[in-house]
């Protein structure tokens, strides 16, 4: 959804699709990837494969969620588009080196990829535009109470992706909770035609249907908000914050912490004892989408995927 988003949204031009697993594998990835690409008849888009597994833990697959093949079992023809031969973050580092301060990353998956190009070619950290990434919470997560799903799938990475020094937006999951597609977005989709607008609609049943299944009115938004706020950062109130992932904790791994005072204390040992001798300034590394106007952002989904 997010993916159709972006194709069919005159603001952005699509340079590049890289791939990473997490809902599904990294090879069902790639095949659901080519066979959208290829759908939207845009084999002009490099489509590559990235990394195949998290930094440091194993892969988590999701297909409960997004059904077996993680397309919400919707069988798509097969691809017109070939796989580009190069590996998903040398694509990204040759891509931003060839267009400096042109490219906005909007990784909507585990940031494993970001992560494996910022490692190899630090570099290119201050060529990218920005990066507008669908992760993490200042409210609890999905996985778990405290970690969202992106960000548990490779907090490591997460944590090399927010310390990094670009400018970076999250938009989380508590604030992405509050898009929900409901059946009467739907209603408004069903009443265009075309292979895009019915594969989204299909997607979109499939989800408003299971979510009704858990007791939710509708189906959030995630990853196609991301690419809202690249159409559109008015959608959103994103203050300031230093954001830090947690890699260690039991309950915790996987949590996004967010300093929302921008001060922390500092503890000073005299003894046996600390005392508090002051406040220090922590400087903010990300954007954090706290609200948005959900309601511009269903219409604007809705109104582009129909091509209006």
């Amino acid at each position: 959804m997010a993916l159709m988003l972006a194709l069919n949204s005159s603001e952005l031009d699509v340079r590049a699709v890289t791939v990473v697993p997490g809902n599904v594998t990294a090879q069902q990835g790639l095949e659901n990837a080519l066979r959208m690409i290829s759908l939207a008849d845009r084999c002009d888009i490099p489509v590559a494969a990235g990394a195949q597994h998290p930094l440091f833990q194993k892969l988590i697959t999701a297909e409960f969620w997004h059904g077996k093949n993680g397309l919400a079992n919707i069988d798509l023809p097969p691809s017109k588009c070939k796989v580009d031969p190069r590996f998903g973050p040398d694509l990204i580092i040759e891509m931003v080196r060839a267009a400096p301060h042109e490219i906005t990353l909007v990784p909507v998956g585990p940031l494993t990829n970001i992560a494996l190009a910022i490692t190899k070619d630090p570099s290119i950290v201050p060529l990218v535009k920005e990066v507008i990434l669908m992760g993490g919470s200042i409210g609890g997560g999905n996985v778990n109470a405290a970690a969202e799903a992106n960000i548990y799938n490779d907090p490591e990475a997460a944590q090399i992706v927010f310390q990094a020094g670009w400018p970076l937006t999250m938009v989380g999951l508590d604030v992405a909770d509050k898009t929900l597609f409901s059946r009467k977005q739907l209603e408004q989709l069903g009443q265009t035609h075309g292979p895009v607008n019915d594969f989204v609609y299909a997607v979109a049943k499939y989800l408003v249907e299971l979510s009704t299944k858990f007791g939710w009115a509708g189906t959030p938004m995630y990853d196609p908000l991301a690419v809202g706020v690249a159409i559109d950062a008015t959608l959103v109130k994103a203050p300031a914050m230093h954001v830090d992932v947690e890699t260690r904790g039991e309950f915790t791994r996987g949590e996004t912490v967010a300093n929302r005072h921008g001060t922390i204390e500092r503890n000073v040992l005299h003894g046996d004892h600390y005392v508090i001798e002051g406040l220090d300034q922590v400087t903010p590394n990300a954007k954090v989408c706290v609200e948005v106007d959900a309601e511009r952002f269903l219409q604007l989904f809705v109104s582009r995927i129909r091509g209006k």
